[in-house]
């Protein structure tokens, strides 16, 4: 089970203190919900093809600080 505080984008990224870390982390998270899923940790969860090919354009863009 998988949880988190029901605050804002915005608010969340306040709390860290630093947007780029937390789109890192975002991109991370991203990736492994498709690669734990693959290696048998996790249940396949759909990804919509908006997400996808944000995902790709934020890798492009050098967000990949936390890729496995």
């Amino acid at each position: 089970m998988c949880a988190s505080l029901p605050i804002a984008l915005e608010e969340y990224v306040a709390s860290i203190g630093n947007w780029e870390r937390v789109v890192n982390m975002l991109v991370r998270d991203t990736q492994r919900i498709v690669e734990y899923a693959k290696l048998g940790y996790a249940i396949e969860q759909p990804s919509p093809g908006d997400v996808r090919m944000a995902f790709e354009r934020l890798v492009e863009a050098e967000y990949n600080e936390r890729l496995i």
